[in-house]
């Protein structure tokens, strides 16, 4: 089983976004925090992390807090 991202817009509809996917969570992790700038500038507003079909957790904005 692997892991990947769903990519969604702001009303929560799934978008394209990078192919990748991941042996253990921690690398979907560690990836996402270096790409997450390069996302939302290509137009996705919050993700999803997935291990195989289930949802681990999300959707997460990738808006900072404020």
């Amino acid at each position: 089983m692997e892991f990947r991202w769903r990519y969604q817009d702001a009303q929560g509809r799934e978008i394209a976004g990078p192919d990748v996917t991941f042996a253990e969570q921690t690398e979907a992790e560690e990836w996402f925090s270096a790409e997450w700038r390069d996302l939302l500038d290509a137009g996705v507003e919050q993700v999803t992390l997935l291990h195989s079909e289930s949802e681990v957790y999300g959707p997460m904005s990738l808006h900072p807090a404020q």
